[in-house]
């Protein structure tokens, strides 16, 4: 079974015992569990759910590992050719790790 869930304006595939990353959630500490309950659709097994725009009932049961992960450093390079003019910037996103617990159909 999986389930493709909005989190924190991300879309992604979800199955059961996965571990995942998604933008920081800040109310949240170690240990915490999470529910989402934006399910977009699920695949019970060859039987469809889709929702419009979300599957009623339906929700995901996440447990958090880690509050305190950072995303591999992107780096921005601003360039004005024949001017002279370069500038580098660096981003690490701050992350949370989650463990997904369940998948649950009402």
């Amino acid at each position: 079974m999986y389930a493709i869930v909005e989190m924190k304006g991300q879309q992604m595939k979800v199955e059961a015992g996965k571990k995942l990353f998604i933008n920081r959630i800040a109310e949240t500490e170690k240990g915490a569990t999470v529910e989402f309950d934006k399910v977009l659709f699920v695949d019970n097994d060859g039987k469809f759910m889709v929702g419009a725009p979300t599957v009623n009932g339906a929700k995901v049961v996440c447990e958090v590992l880690d509050n305190e992960c950072r995303g591999k450093k992107i780096l921005v390079f601003h360039k004005k050719r024949r001017k002279g003019y370069k500038k580098m910037n660096g981003h690490r996103q701050d992350l949370t790790n989650l463990l997904v617990k369940e998948i649950v159909l009402a």
